[in-house]
C-alpha cells in the first residue's frame, strides 16, 4: 500500500495519494481540521475512513438479540445449576420425589465442595434413599380426572390408560366413548412419549375426557361415529418448592382414523399443582386446542382445578370443576361441568376410578360418568 505524501505548495499543504487522482494535487488547501474533515482526510492528513452507512451499517439489533440470548442461556445455566443443588440438599417444601409437603421442622444447609454431609447412625446413603422414594411413589394416571396430573412416567416405564365414557346429551343423541386408550412411556427422566386410540359413536362430542370434541349441532338426530389416534408428549417442569408449585406441559396431536371427518387437531396443557400440610393435592390446568366442524374452524380453551383428598393409602377422593368454550366459531359453545370420582389402588402398579359428573350450564350435557384403569409396567 502507498502511503500519503504532503505536497507544499506556496505555502499551502495539498495531499496527494491513491485515493486521488495520480499526480494531481488537491484543489482544496488543508489549512485546518474543517478542510481536512471536508477533503477527506484523518488528523495527520492520512486518508479517512469511507463511514458505513445504510446496507454497510451492522445490524445493531442482531448484535443486542445476539447479548441477550446469550444472557439468558447463562442465567438459565446458572437456576438449573442452583435448582439441582438445592435439590440434593433437600430445600425446604420438597424431597426429592417433590410431592411432600411444607414442615416446620424441615432445615437444610449447604457443604462446601467435596465435602460430603454428616449422616446419622442408621440413616440411608443417597443412592439407597432415592431408591426407597422411588418405590414409594404413588402411581397418578392422566384419566383420574378432567385435570391430567403433574407427574410423568418414570425413566423406562410403561403408563396403560384405559375407559369409558357415557354422557347424556340434551338436545342429541348419548355418547359412548371407548376405549380411551392411552400409552405413556418414560422416554427421558423428564419427558414421556404418548400414544393412544379412542372411537365415539353419538349425537355430540366427548368433552370430558380431554379429548377435544367436535361440538355437534343441537337438535341433529344424525347419529356420528368417529376414531382418532393421539399422540405427543408430556414435559415435567418444576419441581414443588415453596409457593412454587409442580408443573407439567402436555402437547398431543389428534388425527381421524375412522369416520366423515379428516381434520388433525391439536391441544396444549398446562398443568400446575401444590401438595399441602395435610396431604391434599390442589392442581390445575388450562387447556388450549383446535377444532371445526362442518368447514368452521374454532378454538377451544378449556380451565380446570381440581382437589384430591386422600381417605386412606389407597382409596383417593376429588372433586373439580371443568369448562369448555369455544373461540372463533360462528355459533360459540360454553359449557361448565362440575364432577366429583375416586379412585382405588389395588396394588402399587395398578388402579381402578370412577368419576361422574353434571352440566352447569344450558349448552352442557345432563350428566356423564367415566369409568377406567390405570396399569404401570
Amino acid at each position: 500500500m502507498q502511503g500519503c505524501r504532503k505536497i507544499i505548495v506556496n505555502g499551502e499543504v495539498t495531499a496527494e495519494g491513491p485515493w486521488a487522482t495520480p499526480g494531481v494535487a488537491s484543489q482544496s488547501p488543508v489549512k485546518g481540521p474543517e478542510n481536512r474533515i471536508a477533503s477527506g482526510l484523518g488528523p495527520r492528513g492520512l486518508p479517512r475512513a469511507p463511514a458505513l452507512r445504510g446496507a454497510d451499517m451492522p445490524d445493531r439489533n442482531a448484535f443486542r438479540a445476539l447479548v441477550v440470548a446469550l444472557f439468558l442461556i447463562w442465567s438459565s445455566a446458572g437456576w438449573t445449576a442452583l435448582a439441582n443443588a438445592q435439590q440434593a440438599g433437600r430445600p425446604i417444601g420438597a424431597s426429592a420425589s417433590g410431592r411432600e409437603p411444607l414442615s416446620a421442622g424441615t432445615s437444610f444447609s449447604l457443604t462446601d465442595r467435596g465435602q460430603e454431609p454428616e449422616r446419622q447412625e442408621g440413616e440411608l446413603e443417597p443412592a439407597e434413599l432415592e431408591e426407597s422414594e422411588k418405590e414409594d411413589e404413588e402411581l397418578e394416571t392422566d384419566r383420574d380426572s378432567f385435570t391430567p396430573a403433574t407427574t410423568t412416567v418414570k425413566l423406562g416405564g410403561v403408563l396403560v390408560e384405559s375407559a369409558y365414557s357415557f354422557i347424556d346429551n340434551k338436545n342429541v343423541a348419548e355418547t359412548h366413548s371407548y376405549p380411551e386408550l392411552l400409552i405413556r412411556y418414560g422416554w427421558r427422566e423428564n419427558v414421556e412419549l404418548r400414544l393412544g386410540w379412542n372411537y365415539e359413536i353419538g349425537g355430540a362430542g366427548n368433552p370430558v375426557s380431554g379429548n377435544i370434541s367436535d361440538f355437534e349441532e343441537e337438535g341433529s338426530e344424525s347419529l356420528e361415529q368417529e376414531a382418532k389416534l393421539l399422540y405427543g408428549a408430556k414435559f415435567f417442569l418444576t419441581e414443588q418448592r415453596g409457593w412454587t408449585p409442580r408443573s407439567s406441559f402436555i402437547l398431543q396431536g389428534f388425527t381421524p382414523t375412522f369416520g366423515e371427518s379428516n381434520l388433525t387437531t391439536l391441544s396444549a396443557t398446562q398443568v400446575c399443582g401444590w401438595t399441602l400440610r395435610n396431604g391434599w393435592v390442589w392442581d390445575n390446568a388450562l387447556r388450549y386446542g383446535t377444532s371445526g366442524f362442518e368447514g368452521d374452524h374454532f378454538n377451544v380453551w378449556s380451565p380446570s382445578t381440581v382437589l384430591k383428598i386422600p381417605l386412606t393409602e389407597r382409596v383417593k377422593t376429588h372433586v373439580e370443576y371443568f369448562g369448555a368454550m369455544t373461540e372463533g366459531r360462528e355459533r360459540e359453545t360454553t359449557q361448565h361441568f362440575f364432577s366429583p370420582g375416586a379412585h382405588y389402588l389395588l396394588t402399587r402398579n395398578f388402579e381402578i376410578g370412577m368419576r361422574v359428573g353434571w352440566g352447569l350450564n344450558e349448552q352442557a350435557p345432563n350428566f356423564f360418568a367415566n369409568a377406567g384403569i390405570g396399569w404401570l409396567f
